[in-house]
C-alpha cells in the first residue's frame, strides 16, 4: 500500500503538461515527406545526411540528382571543400569522372519560376528581395512580384557550376554551412535542403586552400554512398514529416518567431529574415 501511496503523490507532484497555444500544430499539420524527396548521404564513419529535395523548383535538375545516386554515381566521390561560414561542397575533386547516361550536363537554368507560391509573408521586408514566405509544403521562398525562388538559408543544398553559361549538372552539390549567402538567389539552383545530420557537413575541418578547398595535405572526406529513400531496405528509410504552412496555427508560429516573447527577451524585433524562420520538419512520431 506504501509503494501506491508513493506513486500517487509522485504523479500528483509531476508538472502539468503546457497548454497548448495558438501556435502549436494539430496533427494533421504534418505530412510525410516522400521516398523519392528524400536524398540519404552516408560519409565515412556511418555518418548520414539527409537532403529533402524540392523537385518543384529545380525538375531537370533534380531528374539528375535521382539518376546519379541510382547510378552510385557518388559512392566513392568526397567532400573536398569546407569554407568557413560559407559551404560544405562534394563531388568528384579530380572532375574526370564521366556522368552517367541520361544526365543533361548542361540544364535549363532553374534560377527561379514564374510564379510566387507563398502562402505566408513575413512582415518586414527582405533584403533581397520584394516578399519573402513560405510555401504550403514547407520551403523558404523570395519573389519579386512576378517570380519565385527559393532562398539561400542554412541548410540549404544548390548545385556547384562553373560560370555562365554553365548550370551544373547537380554532379558537384553543397550546402550552406554558415551565415545565409543570399547574393547567390537567382544566380545558383537550389534543389533541397539539409533536414538531418547537418552537424555532420559543418563540423568538418575547414579547407585551407583558395576558397576553402582542400590543400594538398588535407584529407577530403569520403563518401560511402548517396541514395535515394525509395532504394533503400524499408527498415534503413529516413521516415520524416514537414509542418504545412497553410494553416493560422503556422501563421501564429511566424509571429512568435519575429518577436520573442519575455522572460528572456524583453525587446521584441517586430519581424525576422526568413532564414531564421525555416520550416519545421521532424521524424514520424
Amino acid at each position: 500500500m506504501s509503494a501506491l501511496l508513493a506513486l500517487a503523490a509522485l504523479l500528483q507532484a509531476a508538472p502539468a503538461a503546457p497548454a497548448p497555444t495558438p501556435a502549436d500544430p494539430v496533427a494533421a499539420d504534418w505530412r510525410a515527406i516522400p521516398d523519392d524527396e528524400l536524398l540519404v548521404m552516408t560519409l565515412a564513419g556511418d555518418r548520414r545526411i539527409v537532403i529533402r529535395l524540392a523537385p518543384r523548383y529545380a525538375p531537370v535538375h533534380i531528374a539528375n540528382v535521382r539518376r546519379l545516386a541510382a547510378a552510385h554515381w557518388w559512392d566513392g566521390t568526397s567532400v573536398y571543400r569546407i569554407q568557413d561560414n560559407y559551404v560544405a561542397q562534394w563531388g568528384d575533386v579530380t572532375e574526370k569522372k564521366p556522368l552517367p547516361t541520361g544526365v543533361v550536363a548542361n540544364p535549363p537554368a532553374e534560377y527561379d519560376s514564374p510564379r510566387y507560391d507563398a502562402v505566408t509573408a513575413m512582415t518586414r521586408r527582405d533584403p533581397y528581395a520584394a516578399k519573402s514566405g513560405h510555401s504550403a509544403d514547407g520551403w523558404p521562398v523570395a519573389g519579386d512580384g512576378q517570380r519565385g525562388w527559393l532562398a539561400h538559408c542554412y541548410g540549404m543544398v544548390g548545385v556547384g557550376r562553373d560560370m555562365a553559361p554553365s548550370t551544373g549538372s547537380g554532379a558537384e552539390l553543397y550546402a550552406v554551412i554558415g551565415h545565409a549567402p543570399r547574393a547567390l538567389d537567382r544566380n545558383v539552383a537550389l534543389i533541397g535542403r539539409v533536414v538531418e545530420g547537418m552537424e555532420y557537413l559543418s563540423s568538418l575541418p575547414r579547407g585551407t586552400g583558395t576558397m576553402g578547398f582542400y590543400a594538398p595535405d588535407q584529407t577530403p572526406t569520403p563518401i560511402v554512398s548517396i541514395r535515394l529513400a525509395g532504394d533503400l531496405p524499408a527498415a534503413a528509410r529516413p521516415r520524416l514529416e514537414y509542418r504545412a504552412a497553410d494553416n493560422a496555427r503556422y501563421a501564429r508560429w511566424i509571429q512568435g518567431r519575429e518577436n520573442r516573447e519575455p522572460p528572456f527577451f524583453m525587446v521584441p524585433a517586430g519581424g525576422a529574415d526568413i532564414c531564421n524562420a525555416m520550416p519545421p520538419v521532424r521524424r514520424v512520431p
